[in-house]
């Protein structure tokens, strides 16, 4: 096997490992890909002369070929089809009073399929919306139920920091998050202060975690007692990053310390 790429699949699927081969193409290119079960096309979204490491079975097929202009225009046609499909299909969904919302329908590169994806709070018995948009369409219908995460990705947006959400502009995947994050980052555990756009815990929640873990290790606990120049006291406040605690040494005096790096607490 030669090299390899990630590239993600169609327009807001996920990302894969593909066979590159030596097709010269590079970051950002639109591609043509061999799947199991026909032609899709993609975005290369890494460097392009990486060296295989992986196992066969860790790569989902191989790079056909750069996209043509032809390609572009059936990827194109295949976007306004979408358009129509998501119509008819939101129409089934009313007619049959289902519990789900479409957010987004996509054409596979050789229109032998429509992808529906959606979002609903429990489970939806879909098969006879599957059999009413197969009759319609001809072709083989996927429906796929995605969460307030992914529909933010598909969507998109602007974040209260205000750039381009995480999600729909450069993360490949979504990270695991917990409100553990928020708090050993002694951030606010106010849901408007530290939830996204999606209603979820913000994604750059994650990005400095292990920093502050690491730091906070070796910093006294909220309501822990230390000793100051001033005499004993309890801490009362946190900067994890400047190392400063504030003491609560007594009769109103509260004073502020710096923990030294090398400090054992």
């Amino acid at each position: 096997m030669g090299k390899i790429v990630q590239i993600q699949l169609g327009e807001y699927r996920p990302v894969y490992f593909y066979e590159l081969n030596d097709i010269e193409c590079g970051r950002g290119d639109c591609v043509v890909l061999e799947v199991d079960r026909g032609s899709e096309f993609g975005k290369i979204i890494s460097d392009t002369g990486l060296e295989c490491k992986l196992k066969e079975d860790k790569v989902s097929g191989k790079v056909l070929r750069k996209a043509t202009e032809g390609d572009i225009k059936q990827i194109e046609n295949n976007r306004m089809k979408a358009k129509e499909a998501l119509n008819i299909c939101l129409r089934k969904i009313n007619e049959r009073k289902l519990d789900m919302r479409i957010v987004k329908a996509e054409y596979t590169f050789d229109s032998s399929k429509i992808i529906f994806s959606f979002i609903s709070e429990g489970r939806v018995d879909f098969r006879n919306l599957v059999k009413d948009l197969a009759r319609i369409f001809r072709v083989r219908i996927e429906l796929r139920q995605i969460g307030v995460r992914d529909k933010a990705k598909i969507v998109g947006g602007y974040g209260v920091c205000g750039r381009e959400l995480c999600c729909s502009s450069y993360l490949n995947a979504f990270h695991p998050l917990s409100i553990r994050m928020a708090k050993e980052q002694g951030l606010p555990l106010n849901p408007s202060r530290i939830s996204g756009a999606c209603g979820r815990i913000k994604c750059c929640m994650a990005y400095e975690f292990a920093v502050y873990k690491e730091h906070f290790r070796t910093l006294p606990r909220l309501g822990e007692k230390i000793n100051t120049p001033e005499g004993r006291g309890r801490v009362v406040d946190i900067n994890i990053l400047k190392r400063l605690v504030s003491v609560d040494v007594g009769e109103g005096r509260i004073i502020k310390t710096v923990v030294p790096k090398d400090s054992q607490n």
